[in-house]
């Protein structure tokens, strides 16, 4: 099964609680607090390979979390970090943020590893929190949690040569012919469901062709399968524009030729700009006392087509060695350039106060998200560290800017306050 689009969802671990323990052994009274860190949880990585040619992995499972970090224990002892996960994908595919539709990667090069989303970090055990005033803090701190993210990936195929052109002129025979692949091949349109590759030796030398399916009038809209496979056209160098010079579907080579070059130009400008060899295949079918059709494909693209059979293999030899000359005045295909989307990290030292209504105030943000880590309600010394740290940071400065007075309530996160000076 070939798919080449594909959304799933990705997860980070959480990073793991710290830990509340006391030291106890015998003979010893009052052990100090011993609570050790949880351990950070694991990233979400992508991995391009070159033997997977499709996303056909992702149709069934979609969802992808990373391994969360272990909690921390007593006698000072971290939890392990969570695994990374490594997520393998084709080369060439891009992926994108679903929110909004922009690049976080473009998986060119096989074994690239792109790391998208971070780990959360893992809470401090109570051993941290111990101080020349607080000398038994009956309190530790939760581990980070992460988002889910949704990610589209898209696969565009790399090639050095596109084959383009209606169904049923020939290419997958081409293909055939000129490498090694075995391309399904039929005597009916849309024979071809997927891009099909093949490798092309040349003297010392090779590249690497696409037998690009699905083009018909209104592709660029969607139409057919076009739309589907227009994007695999993108990032070869060259294009090889196959028209059935027989007319035996009933169609005007010329008019072929313009109309999948009009396909290209709507889908996408740069495609239209691409260099093209143009091809007139099924020559052993044609009738060339009143053929005109060469003539007037070489006047609207600039170049002499090739005549050519696949089927007997006429011209074939030609065709290969105007391929490779051509591919030598090309430059090397290269990633798409675009700026890289990266998740943002959570602002820790951030917060807003906000009049709910008449004597009701919220504070929110990152900076409250972080400290509520530490909070447990029914433990006096968490209270008070809590409150302290809400003073030395300015949050009672920016309730006073607000208009906060004696009696007013305070909202933070899911406690509410009787707010006095």
């Amino acid at each position: 099964m070939f798919i080449d689009k594909a959304k799933i969802y990705i997860k980070a671990g959480d990073g793991g609680n710290g830990c509340t323990s006391f030291y106890t052994e015998k003979y010893v009274n009052n052990g100090g607090p011993d609570g050790g860190n949880g351990g950070a949880g694991g990233k979400i990585g992508f991995r391009a390979v070159k033997n997977k040619n499709t996303l056909a992995d992702f149709k069934f499972s979609q969802h992808f979390r990373a391994e969360n970090g272990e909690n921390g224990k007593s006698r000072y002892s971290a939890g392990k970090k969570g695994k990374d996960l490594i997520i393998d994908v084709p080369v060439g595919t891009v992926i994108r943020d679903l929110e909004s539709d922009r690049i976080i990667a473009d998986m060119f090069s096989d074994g690239m590893v792109v790391y998208v989303a971070e780990g959360g970090n893992g809470g401090k055990g109570n051993a941290f929190f111990r101080s020349s005033r607080r000398q038994a803090p009956h309190f530790s701190q939760a581990g980070e949690k992460t988002e889910e993210h949704s990610v589209v990936l898209e696969l565009k195929t790399i090639a050095d040569v596109g084959l383009i052109g209606y169904p049923n002129v020939g290419k997958s025979t081409l293909l055939s012919v000129i490498s090694s692949a075995r391309p399904k091949i039929a005597n009916y349109h849309f024979t071809t469901l997927s891009p099909n590759l093949g490798m092309v030796r040349v003297y010392d030398d090779s590249f690497v062709v696409a037998d690009i399916p699905g083009l018909i009038d209104g592709a660029s809209e969607g139409a057919g399968l076009g739309h589907d496979f227009l994007r695999h056209i993108e990032r070869t160098r060259l294009l090889v524009h196959v028209i059935d010079g027989s007319g035996s579907e009933g169609r005007d080579p010329v008019e072929d030729y313009v109309a999948i070059n009009r396909e290209l130009a709507s889908y996408n400008a740069d495609l239209a700009k691409k260099p093209q060899i143009t091809v007139i295949n099924k020559a052993d079918m044609i009738n060339f006392e009143n053929f005109t059709a060469a003539d007037r494909i070489k006047e609207l693209s600039g170049s002499e087509p090739v005549l050519m059979s696949a089927a007997l293999h006429s011209g074939v030899e030609e065709l290969i060695k105007k391929i490779y000359a051509e591919l030598q005045k090309l430059p090397e295909a290269r990633p798409l350039e675009y700026e890289p989307f990266r998740y943002e990290k959570k602002d820790k030292d951030g917060f807003e106060v906000v009049q709910i209504e008449d004597g009701v105030f919220e504070v929110f943000g990152g900076m409250i998200e972080e400290l509520a880590r530490n909070v447990v309600l029914d433990n006096y010394d968490s209270m008070q560290y809590f409150q302290r740290q809400i003073r030395e940071r300015g949050v009672d400065k920016a309730l006073k800017k607000a208009g906060v007075k004696n009696g007013d309530t305070v909202c933070i996160m899911d406690v509410e306050f009787e707010y006095y000076e």
